[in-house]
């Protein structure tokens, strides 16, 4: 019994410390006029809560929050770190995100 208390609770920590996507792996979005955009997993490996909470990304499915420019430039959604001080900031860096078609 000791055991399975101790493999559940090792489990939930495993769970709660997942990452938003894998250092190996990259989400490919169709973007807008500016090109599509590759969320690299290199680039943001950290904890899903980090981004997908009540304030920026609520759901953890893709195409569930439109995203727009003017949300990010706001500081909102992805601006909220792609803000020049967290990250890089999101104006007049489209290239940083937006890849060539």
């Amino acid at each position: 019994m000791r055991t399975l208390i101790i493999g559940l609770l090792l489990s939930a920590l495993a769970a709660g410390t997942a990452l938003a996507v894998y250092p190996s792996k990259t989400i490919n979005y169709a973007g807008c006029g500016a090109g599509p955009v590759a969320f690299s997993g290199r680039h943001h490996s950290q904890p899903c809560s980090r981004c997908h909470n009540q304030q920026t990304f609520p759901r953890m499915q893709q195409g569930e929050v439109s995203i727009t420019m003017a949300a990010i430039d706001e500081g909102r959604l992805c601006g909220s770190c792609h803000n020049g001080r967290q990250a890089f900031a999101s104006k007049d860096n489209c290239q940083r995100c937006h890849q060539s078609q």
